[in-house]
């Protein structure tokens, strides 16, 4: 036996260890509609570019018939690879071996490549397909569990995270997923659950299915655990691939900049995207697409939560984070998921040294018994802190509409806008002109030969002298009032202002939100 033979021995186990369970059961994983754990990276990363780590780790428990049985790479992938030229970490579950379930070496492969990740600050993916914890190992997968949950939130903030759900993600390991920044499932293959069907209709006597539990679609438009979802995995992996362009490597850098076509700044097109009639709905996205550069902006969690629109857009190359009310749901209104979705994009953004661009036309927090008894104090609360504790730059355009606490909750100056920008048309009051005459004006209307006539005179009386944007702009809360076509303009001045902004706070530990 000489150097050659070894080597051959060497590619005889890397051989073995990328067939994983075997061809019989990626025949079955193919025959589910799902790829195998290494096809997913293939189309991930750059091509040529992922370098496997641990390959020949296997799990060394005796116990419940595992014993002498082999599980290449313990039914994990791990490694690095590049995504459009850029270093990122990963893992990759293979249900093919112990059906992806976790274990102790399995957990250790995850959280080898999760440490070197947050020490080259670099981006880390996790691509889940697993049956949940290794049952025979007992407490040590559970243990295993706890190092990935501990390192998910030790790194947040400082890289950037995004699971992937490409198959079944129950009990305790859908805790990482929900830690992380971004979560893409797959339609009709992904499901995350605390607590599985059968369990349900143990306990409570409840059937459902697992898709209708916890599917794509229950956690894209219900739930809001999931951000992002695709039709087939090559789809969802392609949007990963996307939403990477939008990210830095980590909080220590800038969201890099790209080519953008140089036309005119001036958007004559926006005097026509929003109804003078403050009662009239319109799409608050018309308006991004006037501001933001062509074809730039990617919309998260867009089925969930419609009456805020949250997404990465690039004005002149730069990445901008954008929340902005949509009229044409619920008039805009702030409701208890409207507010987690908002306030959960802005820390992102502010982890990331990612510009916020807030587009308000807002009637107020959405009344009612349900939202009140839900929590609606709490969770709006969380947008009042999620923007008053971000130092990146901050930016508000009062579009129309800017009513009551809303306002004050919508990135105003009272809680550290640094430029707040008004159409001429804004109407920014405690409460409509309607609501507010209505109070005001009870016992003239009341009293009056004509209630109805009086009425619209001192609604149209209120509107004139308190709902309009010179008021606020009198007072310093609204540092100009703009012609909506320059509003591009505006915001480009604004983010080359901003650029080297630097905002010290109190020194604390950290501090205390509303969850």
């Amino acid at each position: 036996m000489d150097i050659f033979d070894k080597i051959n021995e060497l590619y005889d186990r890397r051989r073995e260890v990328e067939m994983g369970g075997g061809d019989e059961r990626i025949e079955k994983q193919h025959e589910k509609g799902k790829l195998t754990a290494r096809e997913r990276i293939d189309l991930l990363v750059d091509e040529g570019t992922f370098v496997e780590m641990n390959p020949f780790i296997e799990h060394r428990c005796n116990d419940f018939g595992l014993s002498g049985k082999k599980g290449p790479g313990d039914g994990v992938v791990t490694g690095y690879g590049k995504v459009h030229g850029r270093p990122i970490y990963l893992f990759s579950q293979d249900f093919t071996v112990f059906g992806g379930a976790l274990g102790e070496m399995h957990a250790k492969k995850i959280a080898a490549v999760m440490d070197l990740a947050a020490k080259s600050g670099t981006p880390f993916i996790g691509l889940n397909d697993s049956g949940g914890a290794r049952i025979q190992e007992g407490v040590v997968s559970l243990d295993g569990y706890g190092q990935i949950f501990y390192r998910n939130t030790i790194y947040s903030g400082v890289i950037p995270q995004i699971s992937v759900i490409l198959g079944p993600c129950a009990g305790g390991a859908v805790y990482s997923p929900a830690i992380t920044d971004f979560v893409f499932m797959v339609e009709k293959t992904s499901q995350m659950f605390i607590t599985g069907p059968k369990v349900i209709e143990t306990v409570t006597g409840e059937k459902i299915s697992s898709e209708d539990l916890g599917g794509a679609k229950v956690h894209n438009t219900i739930s809001g655990n999931a951000h992002f979802s695709g039709e087939t995995e090559e789809e969802v992996l392609s949007q990963v691939r996307k939403l990477i362009t939008y990210l830095p490597q980590n909080n220590q850098e800038k969201a890099p900049i790209m080519p953008f076509e140089n036309h005119s700044d001036y958007r004559p097109n926006l005097t026509d995207c929003i109804p003078f009639d403050a009662l009239r709905p319109y799409d608050v996205r018309v308006v991004i697409q006037e501001v933001a550069d062509a074809d730039s902006f990617y919309e998260v969690q867009k089925d969930f939560a419609k009456n805020i629109v949250v997404g990465f857009a690039r004005i002149k190359g730069e990445v901008v984070g954008l929340v902005c009310n949509q009229p044409k749901y619920m008039a805009g209104g702030l409701d208890i998921d409207s507010s987690d979705k908002a306030s959960r994009f802005i820390r992102f953004c502010d982890s990331f040294q990612i510009p916020i661009i807030t587009f308000e036309d807002v009637t107020g927090f959405f009344p009612g018994i349900k939202q009140e008894h839900g929590g609606i104090i709490r969770h709006g609360a969380k947008i009042l802190y999620a923007y008053s504790e971000a130092t990146v730059p901050k930016m508000t355009v009062i579009l129309r509409k800017a009513y009551g606490g809303a306002y004050v909750a919508l990135n105003s100056k009272s809680i550290g806008a640094d430029l707040v920008f008004a159409w001429p048309n804004a109407e920014i009051a405690v409460m409509g002109p309607q609501g507010a005459a209505n109070i005001i004006f009870a016992k003239e209307i009341e009293n009056s030969d004509n209630p109805e006539e009086t009425r619209a005179n001192k609604i149209e009386e209120y509107r004139e002298k308190f709902a309009n944007p010179y008021v606020a702009a009198s007072q310093g809360m609204v540092d100009d009032v703009i012609d909506p076509r320059d509003t591009r303009i505006k915001l480009i001045q604004a983010l080359e202002m901003l650029r080297t902004k630097q905002e010290q706070r109190p020194v604390k530990k950290h501090g205390n939100m509303p969850l």
